[in-house]
């Protein structure tokens, strides 16, 4: 098939790949370049290296809301558009223009997660499982016709960083099995239970702290959910840390409390949870080893 990709992150570039060797991709759009790092150096998105490599071209449009979109997307003339965290909203004159639709690759078992951030909240929430499910896009927000779905569980330590890359290989496998039913006619749509959906709503650095009265279960699962961005945070002796890794220990305490310096343990509203790895301030990240040999901390001294 004639196929026109959408997506930005390299969450989408597994994606992009698999389609290139089975279909023709006529053309990539993605978000404009940004500037990156101190820095800022003006940096392009991983989809567009990747359709820069197979010499696909790349359209990187404000908004798809003009014209000048539409026109492009009308003289590519595409059978189906495949969409991967892009990061815009399609207008219905694009939603409508491809001969098999748009089709959405989203990582949540919708209607569960919809939104951006479904990967984070998953782990967040505390869920077991999580999955890829593949749709018809529609004017809302990941509330299309269901494809298919494919599942996967989620590891009691697993960080969203290491579950993204599993979920982005799936994804990867599933667009392929779903292009290929829509193609052949054998695909059958399924209606979402509205009743059933949660939003994922865009992570941001303001629900970064940890709140140790919460259960070392919740500390656990927000550090994990949170890694790598925009990560955990607490403070102790004044100074403000990331904490990258965690893990269900043994103890009880205050909220708050270390409660142990071998390993480095800290109590929570009920339950405890070892410090792994973290961060201070200007710092790299660090084991929580070289962390109290960098820096006095002493027993029943708060994390708050």
């Amino acid at each position: 098939m004639r196929i026109v990709f959408m997506g930005t992150p390299e969450f989408a570039v597994p994606c992009l790949k698999a389609i290139i060797e089975k279909h023709d991709v006529a053309a990539v759009f993605t978000q404009p370049d940004k500037p990156k790092g101190r820095k800022q150096i003006l940096t392009s998105p991983p989809v567009k290296e990747t359709a820069l490599e197979y010499k696909i071209p790349v359209y990187q449009p404000d908004t798809l809301k003009s014209g000048e979109a539409y026109e492009i997307l009308s003289r590519i003339d595409p059978d189906v558009i495949v969409v991967t965290a892009y990061g815009k909203i399609l207008p219905r004159n694009i939603l409508e223009l491809p001969r098999y639709g748009c089709i959405n690759v989203h990582a949540s078992l919708l209607p569960k997660y919809r939104g951006s951030a479904p990967i984070q909240w998953s782990i967040i929430n505390g869920e077991k499982e999580t999955g890829i499910t593949t749709m018809y896009m529609d004017e809302g927000i990941d509330t299309g016709d269901m494809l298919q779905r494919a599942s996967l569980a989620i590891g009691e330590d697993e960080t969203a960083d290491e579950l993204h890359d599993r979920l982005s290989a799936l994804g990867a496998r599933l667009i392929i099995e779903t292009l290929e039913a829509v193609e052949n006619g054998t695909m059958t749509r399924t209606k979402q239970d509205d009743s059933l959906s949660s939003y994922a709503a865009m992570l941001s650095k303001e629900i970064s702290p940890l709140d140790f009265s919460r259960s070392a279960r919740e500390v656990h699962n927000k550090v994990r959910g949170l890694n790598s961005w925009p990560s955990a945070t607490s403070v102790i002796n004044g100074k403000r840390i990331k904490i990258h890794k965690t893990r269900l220990a043994d103890g009880s305490g205050r909220a708050g409390e270390i409660i142990s310096l071998e390993p480095l343990t800290v109590a929570c509203g009920s339950g405890a949870v070892e410090i792994l790895e973290l961060q201070p301030e200007g710092k790299k990240k660090m084991t929580s080893y070289d962390f109290q040999r960098g820096h006095s901390v002493k027993l029943h001294e708060f994390f708050s």
